[in-house]
C-alpha cells in the first residue's frame, strides 16, 4: 500500500452533553471528501480517542465506514494501553472494511524498545491490514527507535511511519537506513514542506479537519515538483500550523471547524474550550486563510 495525499485525523463532534454528534460528523466527512482529502483517520489524538469509551470508539469506526463507504481510504487509529486491546481494535477495523491501521506507542507505560518491538510484532501478526506506525515521543514518552524499525523489516504489512517528533534528522536517517522500505509520512505539520522535499508523499495532519484544501495545495504542488508553488502555499498555511502547534491543538482545530459552519462543539473534558483571548487570536489567523 502506497499512501499519497492528505489524510485527516478527524475531530469527534460533541453536543452540549458531550455526546457524539453523528449528524455533524456526517457533515464533516462530506465536507472533507469534497475538499481534497485522500483519506480519513478516526481514532486519532485530534479525535480525542483517549476520552472515548470502548463502545463509542467502535461505534465511531462503524459510522465513518458506513458514511464514507468506498469513496476514500480509511485508516483506523487503533492505539490502546494494552497489546490485546490494540489487536482487538485492529481485527474489528479489518472486519469493518478499513484499508489500513495507525498504531502509536501505547500510552503511559513507556515500553522499552524490546517491549515496543514485541508489541508491534504481535499487532502485525494479528491482521493482514497495512500498518502505519506513529512516532510522537513528546506525547507517548517513548520513541519508535531504529532498533524497533530494524526488527520490523521482515513484516510486509508494516508499511510506514507517521513521524511527529519534529526531528528532521530522522527523515534523513530513514532514507539512508531503509531506502523505500518504509514510507515516511509527515506528522510534524510545520515541517511538511521539508518532508515533501525529501520524498514524502503523504501527510496525516490534524489541521486538515479545518483546512483540507490548504493542506492539499501544498502537497499537490510538491508532488508536481513545483516547490516554488508549494512554498507559496505553505507560506499561507504556516501561521495556522504554528498556532496549532503552540498549544490547544484539538481546541483550535475544533474552533476552525466551527468557523466553517461545522458545529463540532467543545472538546470533552478535561480539555476546556479556548479562552476569549486564545479564541480571538486564533480567529484572526484562521480568517487569513
Amino acid at each position: 500500500m502506497n499512501l499519497t495525499g492528505i489524510y485527516a485525523p478527524i475531530v469527534t463532534p460533541f453536543d452540549a452533553e458531550e455526546t457524539i454528534n453523528y449528524g455533524v460528523l456526517e457533515q464533516l466527512i462530506d465536507f472533507l471528501l469534497a475538499n481534497g482529502i485522500s483519506g480519513l483517520v478516526p481514532g486519532g489524538t485530534t479525535g480525542e480517542v483517549y476520552a472515548l469509551s470502548d463502545a463509542e470508539r467502535l461505534e465511531l469506526f462503524q459510522f465513518v465506514r458506513d458514511q464514507a463507504g468506498d469513496k476514500t481510504t480509511l485508516i483506523a487509529g487503533v492505539n490502546a494501553g494494552a497489546t490485546r486491546d490494540v489487536i482487538r481494535y485492529a481485527q474489528t477495523a479489518e472486519k469493518m472494511g478499513y484499508h489500513a491501521l495507525m498504531v502509536a506507542v501505547p500510552p503511559y507505560s513507556r515500553p522499552s524498545q524490546r517491549e515496543l518491538l514485541a508489541h508491534y510484532r504481535a499487532v502485525a501478526a494479528s491482521t493482514s491490514l497495512p500498518i502505519v506506525l506513529y512516532n510522537f515521543p513528546w506525547r507517548a514518552g517513548t520513541e519508535v527507535g531504529y532498533e524497533v524499525m530494524d526488527g520490523l523489516l521482515d513484516l510486509p504489512n508494516v508499511v510506514g511511519i507517521k513521524e511527529a517528533s519534529s526531528d528532521m534528522s530522522r527523515v534523513y536517517e530513514f532514507r539512508l537506513r531503509y531506502g523505500e522500505r518504509f514510507q515516511m509520512i509527515c506528522g510534524s505539520d510545520d515541517q511538511a514542506l521539508d518532508y515533501f522535499l525529501w520524498g514524502s508523499r503523504a501527510w496525516i495532519g490534524g489541521g486538515a479537519s479545518c483546512a483540507p484544501r490548504q493542506h492539499a495545495a501544498v502537497l499537490e504542488a510538491a508532488l508536481q515538483n513545483d516547490f516554488v508553488a508549494a512554498r507559496a502555499a505553505m507560506d499561507k498555511l504556516m501561521p495556522l500550523l504554528r498556532c496549532l502547534e503552540s498549544g490547544g491543538y484539538t481546541q483550535k482545530v475544533k474552533r476552525g471547524c466551527e468557523l466553517l459552519g461545522l458545529p463540532v462543539g467543545n472538546p470533552r473534558r478535561p480539555l476546556l474550550p479556548l479562552d476569549n483571548a486564545e479564541r480571538d487570536a486564533f480567529d484572526a489567523i484562521f480568517q487569513t486563510l
